[in-house]
């Protein structure tokens, strides 16, 4: 189930799959002299500014800036993220390692000439995304526009909110857009070769999914 929504992470209802290290996620409006209180029991959290630009204050009476594509990382406890103009910031919260792979914004739109330097595809695409894995497991959540998301070789419609989670080793796509998509990325715990940014098969070799990974790592250690 790689699509998921913030009010079903967690909790009886859940369908947020084991191996996420992603547990929470929102999608956070800022009103300028209204400050948003973050607070969060989660090991690893992480702040995404969407748009304008943001303070981001710890218990510790530290303070921090954070521009529009900009990132900031939290230890657990209580947070407050506030501004000067109008402003967006994704949270996160989950356990994942210390050697992870980026995160920020990327924008998806439609193409008149859709051409690409990443794997081949067998479905209908209009757009210059890439089809690609990682050596991590990788979300986006959709902060605007509506398009089709390919993950796991399973096609979603998505929107506004939806987080679409791809397990390591596994290829993934952005082929179409009905709105152009403005959307945060985040790449957890890096395993395996652990090598950064988009990885393709006509160029790295064979994507070894995580649950191959698994298996190998066991079998190393028994």
């Amino acid at each position: 189930m790689p699509v998921l929504r913030a009010d079903t992470m967690s909790g009886k209802q859940g369908t947020r799959p084991d191996w996420c290290e992603l547990t929470k996620y929102e999608i956070v409006s800022l009103t300028p002299g209204e400050p948003h209180v973050w607070e969060t029991g989660e090991p690893a959290n992480k702040v995404v500014v969407v748009e304008g630009s943001c303070r981001v204050g710890g218990g510790d009476g530290t303070e921090r800036v954070v521009e529009r594509g900009g990132t900031a990382d939290l230890p657990a406890g209580r947070h407050e993220i506030g501004c000067d103009a109008a402003a967006t910031v994704v949270t996160l919260e989950g356990h994942w390692g210390d050697d992870c792979g980026g995160a920020g914004l990327f924008a998806v739109t439609r193409s008149e000439d859709p051409s690409d330097i990443g794997d081949p595809v067998d479905y209908p695409k209009h757009t210059n995304f890439d089809r690609h894995y990682h050596d991590c497991d990788e979300y986006w959540i959709v902060v605007s526009g509506r398009g089709t998301a390919s993950s796991e070789n399973v096609l979603y419609e998505v929107g506004p909110g939806d987080c679409v989670a791809t397990r390591m080793g596994y290829h993934h796509d952005f082929p179409l857009v009905e709105e152009p998509v403005l959307a945060v990325f985040f790449e957890t715990t890096m395993r395996g070769q652990k090598r950064r940014g988009h990885l393709w098969e006509h160029t790295h070799g064979p994507a070894i999914p995580a649950d191959r990974l698994d298996d190998v790592e066991k079998e190393a250690t028994s």
